[in-house]
Parts: C-alpha cells; structure tokens; sequence
C-alpha cells in the first residue's frame, strides 16, 4: 500500500498519525520516500507486508494525505501512481530530467584517444550540447575485441569534458569497483562535470551491480532493457536500483534480440516508450544506434537512425542516445554505426522538430 501525501501536508505529523494505525496492524512495516523533481515534490509512506487486511479509509481521511494506493506491480518504487500524469524526474548538475524536453546524449561508443574524445566535445560544445556519452569500460562479445581505455582515460576526460562546458556524460560501468573509480577519479578532478552511470543490456540482470548503483546517491543512473528481457522482468531490475535508496534513474530502451529484426541489429522496440512511461515515473530515453547498428538510407534520404530517434521523441522520450565519432572509420568500437560529426547539427533540427511535432499533437489530443 502506497500513502501519497500533499506537497504542502505536515509531513512528521501525518507520519506520526499514520504510524499508530500502521502499529495496529502486525507484521506491516513502514517505509517513507521523498521524490525531489524539477516542479514538484512528492513524498509517498509505503506500507510494507501483507496489507490485505488493512482497510485505505482511515488514512484517506487524514487531512494532507493525497491519495492510498493497492500495489499491484512489485517495483513499487519506480511505478507512476494514479493520478499522477506527469513524471516527477529529478535535476543533475542543473540538467533537468523529466517530460518537458528532450537530452541528446551524443557521443563516442568507446573513448579510444584523447584526440578523438577531444574533438567530439568540441563539436558538442560549437553546436550548444552539454550532455555527452562516453564509453569508458566496454563489454564486449569478444574477450579479443577493444574493451575501452578503462580508469586511466577518466583524469583527461574530465578534463576536457570541464573544458567544453559538459554537464553530464554517461558511463557504463560493468562492475561495482567501476562505480568507485568513477567516483574517486571525479572527485580527485574538482567534479569539472558530472556522471550519469550506465547499467548496459548485458548487465540488465547484474543484480550486485544494480544494487551498488543504487547504493551511492550521487550520480544518476541510466538503466538499460536487457535485449531479451520482457518489460516485467527489466523493471523488476530496475526496481533493484531504487530500492537501494537511488532513485534518479533514466530507463532506456535499445532494441531487443529476434531473428525479425533483420537487417537491423535489433528489433526496434520504441513503441513502448509510452507503455513505460504509462507505467513508471521515470524519464525514457532511447538508443538508435544499438537498435538499427548500421548506417542505411531510406529511399527518402534519411538514414534509418534518423528515423528510429524519430519514432521514440513522437513517443515522448525524453533522452536520445547515439553514437558519434570524428573519424568513424577509425573507431574502434561499432565503427559501422557512428555518425560522423557533420550529421550532428541535422540530428539535432532533426529532433527539435519531431519533438514540436509532439507537443502539437499531445496538445490537440488534450484539446
């Protein structure tokens, strides 16, 4: 049972209130949440244990309390409750993460030089971009294929990142000693930018890395759908995260493993960026360039990347990430899907106008 309380409600003496009808009741612990948006704060009293018996009356009568809720899904933390028609998201280094706008994280798979990494922040930078992805540790199917710079690269990453006015750069960390170096490496820098940590596909059932990342409060988290994992089973992971007290976390869709999905790398699943909108508070982002992995043109002109980032900002995402890099042949990692770097102000009209062509539409739905 979720008790959602109102923004201005008193929030120690409801708490007192609703711990004596609570303490009626054996075997129900209660838990309190605080979720701190951009607009809005929202403070919810979960009721754990079996809450069959415990009638929602009394607590709906308490005045300051918003509305009781039965919990029907088990990622009771990150699920969007009735009457909430807005994500509550969360603000990271002045970089606001909700519905009202949409982050393009552009960036390198794989940081494989200082040069390279240098030039694609200063392209970020010319063209008015704060948020970057940068891989730095690099799962990858072979144990012979480039695996990332690793911990060294962090100390002239940050540089360059603090250089070129980067607000948030997303890092995927495959283990928990990963999570540390981070945050060790951008301390020792003076924090010159921020860190959103990335929960790959591969690692989207990692639960000791989940809960690491949930762990520590500092960086927001950007999880993503594991590529054969149904939406009940990734949330559920993703549950892991939160419930470990971090709740900023961006969930991001990236295609999912089926023999339909030729000729793209993966079956293209940016449909259900409003299914988990609908069903989560939490922004959505979307990853093109794991989802199509290859650099193909339909007969319009538009390459099929182009068209799959289309497909999810109609659908309200409100988080772009794709691959980027200022010699894509020469890249290490994923070169056959990288942008070069003069697509990246088109990508940029591109989405800003897909983006408009969404309010427009949810406005006339509304109307």
């Amino acid at each position: 049972m979720i008790i959602t309380l109102e923004p201005d409600a008193p929030t120690a003496q409801l708490l007192d209130a609703i711990g004596q009808m609570v303490r009626q009741h054996e075997g129900i612990e209660l838990r309190t949440y605080e979720f701190v948006g951009t607009t809005q704060k929202v403070t919810e009293i979960h009721l754990i244990g079996n809450t069959r018996s415990v009638p929602t009356e009394p607590f709906e009568a308490l005045p300051g309390v918003r509305h009781v809720v039965r919990v029907s899904v088990r990622y009771r933390l990150i699920s969007r409750q009735p009457g909430v028609e807005t994500a509550v998201g969360f603000t990271y280094n002045d970089v606001h993460f909700d519905e009202s706008s949409v982050h393009l994280f552009a960036g390198l798979c794989a940081v494989d030089t200082r040069e390279h990494a240098g030039e694609m922040m200063r392209a970020l930078a010319r063209n008015g971009l704060h948020t970057t992805r940068m891989g730095v540790y690099k799962p990858r199917t072979s144990p012979y294929d480039f695996q990332g710079l690793g911990t060294p690269c962090l100390p002239w990453l940050f540089e360059l990142a603090g250089e070129n006015g980067i607000k948030v750069m997303a890092i995927e960390v495959c283990d928990a000693r990963h999570i540390e170096e981070v945050l060790t490496a951008l301390e020792q820098a003076g924090a010159p930018t921020g860190v959103m940590l990335q929960i790959g596909a591969r690692n989207a059932q990692n639960y000791e890395l989940l809960k690491q990342a949930g762990q520590q409060r500092t960086l927001p988290v950007l999880f993503k759908r594991g590529m054969g994992l149904t939406i009940e089973e990734s949330l559920n992971a993703c549950e892991y995260i939160a419930s470990e007290g971090n709740t900023n976390i961006v969930y991001c869709l990236r295609g999912v493993k089926s023999h339909l999905s030729e000729p793209h790398r993966n079956l293209v699943d940016f449909a259900h960026v409003p299914v988990i909108r609908s069903l989560t508070r939490l922004p959505v982002c979307i990853d093109p360039s794991h989802s199509v992995g290859r650099l193909s043109r339909a007969p319009d002109g538009l390459l099929d990347i182009f068209h799959a980032v289309g497909q999810g900002v109609i659908c309200g995402a409100s988080m772009v990430l794709v691959e980027f890099h200022p010699h894509p042949l020469a890249a290490r990692c994923d070169a056959h899907q990288a942008l070069s770097l003069d697509l990246l102000p088109r990508l940029m009209a591109y989405v800003e106008r897909v983006r408009r062509a969404y309010e427009e539409v949810r406005e006339i739905a509304a109307s």
